[in-house]
């Protein structure tokens, strides 16, 4: 039996191969990543990259020790004579917030947006849209606790699934607050919860001594109804002065500026360096869990990971769940780009010749050439199979004359064109 890719990853495929579906398009993964890009660069974003694995205390501190992310779902990496110390980097905020510490990015000017996109890796049972390797975009701001900041993010996120073509999206807003409301919230819920821990999961049995907050964002249907039944009272109703005028703000632009958004007390971040905003972006289409990605205030976590207190808040989403979600509306993505010219030589003396003038022109544009001698009606029929624009062959007659009747593969139109003058007509049909 041929060996087979590991459970839980795909293979990125190109146009026309016999099993291909949108979520494994490889034309698909670049139009998203394109698109975020374009997005995100508009709004004075730069591209960051970070390593594909990083120090496991990173995770543990960027992620959280009590998350299911780091005590059940990390890949560790070994190598001869290690202890394991390395994990596969399973999101990209904390790799990005190092990045900036440890590299003086502070520095540049405030505040710093950063993007990037690549494969994460959690150890989770596979389900659709849900991968042990999947692919994420990442928005990170650094320098600045203005709740414009905040609001420019979340519009940032909608606004590029928005120009990928979704409508059916709306943003789940909500706010976690100060450490002092935070502090308070947790006191509420501890005292709330405390006379009824028999009917707690374990996992949030351990939660309650240790970060009450996190029971809320249980998986435990039974830790969920006994939220409901014992109508336990939201974050929103602890927030102190300044974060409820945080917040105010925060929705105000969002409103003015036409973002889709409901209130979502149930939104919540259990870790420390949290602070204020959060929220999630979803759609029905892509399952019962509906999030596509979402995003949050961390004031605190450059200093968890040892460096000075920077303000921060980013975003990311699965560009796996997206294209769910666009498949689901029946979002036809645009074809990829054949190339803009394609070669053939009527003759094996003329092969090289083809190959040369190829050469030569990809200069100004994508050219593909034959690597044998076709007949005429066969090479055009080769460069409407690549999605040319155009195609022109070359005979004795083009070899001595230095001259191609480019053919347009979309009217039929030919046009003359010298070899002296090919690149030139390429860069016009730019």
């Amino acid at each position: 039996m041929a060996l087979q890719r590991p459970k839980g990853t795909q293979d990125h495929l190109p146009e026309g191969s016999p099993k291909l579906s949108l979520d494994v398009k490889a034309s698909a993964f670049a139009f998203v990543q394109d698109t975020a890009r374009r997005v995100m660069e508009r709004a004075g974003a730069e591209f960051i990259a970070t390593p594909l694995f990083e120090e496991a205390e990173l995770v543990r501190r960027g992620v959280g020790g009590s998350t299911d992310i780091v005590r059940k779902e990390m890949f560790t990496v070994y190598y001869f004579g290690d202890h394991g110390g390395y994990v596969l980097r399973p999101e990209g905020t904390a790799s990005i917030v190092r990045a900036y510490l440890q590299n003086g990015l502070r520095q540049l000017p405030a505040p710093l947006k950063l993007w990037t996109h690549g494969p994460m890796f959690r150890a989770e049972n596979v389900q659709k849209g849900r991968l042990r390797q999947f692919h994420q975009v990442d928005y990170e701001v650094l320098g600045s606790k203005d709740p414009l900041i905040d609001a420019e993010s979340i519009w940032l996120m909608w606004e590029v699934v928005r120009e990928l073509g979704l409508s059916g999206v709306r943003v789940k807003l909500g706010s976690i607050g100060d450490p002092a409301d935070r502090e308070t919230y947790n006191t509420y819920l501890q005292e709330l919860l405390a006379a009824h821990v028999d009917r707690l999961s374990d996992d949030s049995k351990d939660r309650l001594g240790r970060n009450p907050m996190r029971i809320l964002d249980s998986k435990s249907a039974g830790d969920q109804a006994l939220i409901a039944e014992l109508g336990v009272r939201p974050m929103l109703d602890f927030l102190g002065e300044e974060a409820r005028a945080h917040f105010g703000a925060v929705q105000g632009y969002l409103s003015d500026w036409g973002v889709p958004f409901d209130l979502d007390p149930s939104i919540v971040r259990g870790l420390d360096y949290y602070r204020r905003t959060a929220w999630e972006l979803h759609h029905e289409g892509v399952g019962a869990k509906s999030a596509l990605g979402g995003g949050g205030r961390y004031d605190g976590l450059a200093a968890q990971l040892g460096g000075a207190e920077v303000p921060g808040i980013g975003w990311a989403f699965g560009i796996e769940r997206l294209l769910l979600a666009l498949e689901a509306e029946g979002v036809q993505l645009p074809a990829p780009e054949g190339p803009a010219l394609f070669l053939a030589a009527l003759d094996e003396e003329n092969v090289g010749l083809a190959a040369r003038i190829a050469l030569e022109a990809r200069s100004a544009a994508r050219v593909e050439f034959a690597y044998r001698a076709l007949k005429p009606g066969n090479a055009f029929r080769e460069a409407d199979r690549r999605r040319a624009r155009y195609a022109a062959v070359i005979g004795s007659e083009e070899a001595a004359g230095g001259v191609l009747n480019v053919k347009s593969l979309a009217t039929g139109a030919q046009r003359a064109v010298s070899v002296s003058e090919l690149r030139t007509f390429l860069l016009e049909q730019a």
